[in-house]
């Protein structure tokens, strides 16, 4: 590990940061990725007891950590690209200012979970979201395009989830197909994420009065997040 990698690291995990990885991004369009060649992929993981809550339905704790989760990523991934521009290096940080809340539009140029696969973090579950081998998919996600010479991994290209169906049996509005994911197949090959906020918004609207799209009922089923909640 070089000396910039060591400091990235050490510094992003003091903010806060359960996972960084580095990605080439070199295969991706370069208007996707601002024409900058690496990706740092950084993760945080929700508490076990959050995720264990919403067994039935979405909870204002897991609304309050949702919402924490993301505040916290957007200050190490700014803390990050600062480290590298004052390296001398481009670095964009992919906030929420920068990529959108996603409440409105739910994609962008260039999604976390993508760099988070380049970065050999995780594959993309049948859900669409990110799943890690030691936390499941109970993280969330955020990223920054970069020039640095960062050692990259060995990306992620296939799915793990095998024959696994627990989140499409599970998925309370049926969004979730079965088809598992590959690099370069499209979300909405396997995903119907109209489906997916619609349903979310009305179980958010039903436990909590929240006009919010939250349901986290996939997170909380995939097998690999119930060895996380249950490795205490």
């Amino acid at each position: 590990m070089s000396e910039l990698e060591s400091i990235l690291k050490t510094e992003l995990a003091d903010l806060g940061a359960d996972i960084v990885g580095f990605g080439s991004l070199e295969a991706l369009p370069e208007s996707a990725r601002a024409g900058l060649p690496i990706g740092v992929s950084v993760a945080v993981v929700y508490p076990r007891e959050v995720i264990k809550g919403i067994y039935e339905y979405p909870t204002q704790e897991y609304v309050k950590w949702y919402g924490l989760l993301n505040e916290r990523l957007d200050a190490i991934v700014s803390r990050g690209a600062e480290i590298l521009q004052e390296k001398g290096f481009e670095a964009i940080a992919q906030t929420r200012e920068y990529v959108g809340s996603g409440e409105i539009l739910d994609v962008t140029t260039l999604p976390h979970k993508t760099v988070a696969t380049r970065a050999g973090i995780g594959w993309i579950g049948k859900c669409a979201l990110l799943v890690n081998e030691k936390y499941g998919s109970a993280i969330r996600l955020s990223s920054i395009m970069t020039n640095a010479p960062l050692s990259t991994a060995l990306p992620v290209e296939t799915s793990s989830c095998g024959d696994c169906r627990e989140c499409t049996d599970a998925c309370p509005g049926g969004a979730v197909s079965g088809k598992p994911w590959a690099a370069g197949v499209y979300r909405d090959e396997f995903f119907d994420s109209i489906k997916c906020r619609k349903t979310a918004q009305e179980r958010t609207k039903k436990n909590l009065g929240l006009e919010l799209t939250v349901c986290g009922k996939c997170i909380e089923i995939c097998p690999h997040t119930q060895r996380y909640l249950q490795s205490e």
